[in-house]
């Protein structure tokens, strides 16, 4: 067999695919429950995940996987970790100073104002936090950490091989967000976002799914996030 030809066969069986820029969000009609196990996660995982600020290989693989329905926005991570950091922690602690941890930030237009971020560790803490302004034009950095995704689910479960996370978003609660357009969504509407992941094991590292050209802002980059496409 030729060697282009195992290289296709085994990208299908791992069911992981590179893409660039546009990101696939698969719309599903069965029932997703958050519990931190794959085995019955059915869209494609995209991926592996690159340093954020140079495109360079990763030390540990990280994918991830989307999808959504009338109600939801759902993301799974699977993340090898040889060494996991962290520790369960109460309700918004600032664990992406201390914990690995997967990450996700929405912000529809991309204009760095009135967006999410949200991150889950390797135990199932999380925060959710509001990032209203990071550029001068609107007032520089400006985060509500007491912001709350009412409905907001997180689970990670540790592995052999690392640790596995599921999120659930609503979309009901991102939409009571004021000026951050997030309109409900239906199939071909795009929302700007990225993935991530914070490595603290054998050497620290920051990942994205979609790598930055400019190193200013370090995750935080609205206009160089990546298009979520919801796909029917």
């Amino acid at each position: 067999m030729k060697i282009s030809t195992i290289l296709a066969v085994s990208l299908f069986m791992f069911s992981i695919v590179n893409y660039s820029q546009n990101i696939p969000i698969h719309k599903t009609s069965d029932k997703i429950t958050i519990d931190g196990d794959l085995s019955d996660w059915k869209t494609p995982f995209l991926g592996p995940f690159v340093i954020h600020d140079s495109g360079n290989k990763a030390s540990q693989n990280t994918f991830v996987s989307l999808s959504w329905n009338n109600q939801s926005l759902y993301i799974a991570y699977r993340s090898t970790d040889s060494k996991i950091v962290g520790t369960p922690q109460k309700k918004d602690s600032q664990i992406f100073n201390t914990d690995d941890l997967v990450e996700l930030f929405i912000d529809p237009d991309g204009d760095g104002q009135n967006y999410v971020e949200i991150g889950v560790n390797a135990f199932s803490s999380n925060y959710d936090l509001l990032l209203k302004c990071i550029s001068p034009v609107c007032g520089g950095w400006n985060t509500a950490m007491n912001f709350d995704i009412a409905g907001l689910e997180t689970v990670s479960k540790i592995t052999s091989e690392g640790f596995n996370t599921e999120i659930k978003i609503p979309f009901s609660s991102l939409q009571t967000i004021k000026n951050g357009k997030f309109t409900p969504p239906k199939a071909g509407t795009k929302w700007r976002g990225n993935a991530f992941r914070i490595d603290y094991g054998n050497t620290t590292e920051y990942l994205a799914l979609q790598h930055y050209k400019s190193l200013k802002y370090g995750f935080h980059q609205p206009e160089e996030f990546a298009f979520f496409e919801f796909m029917e």
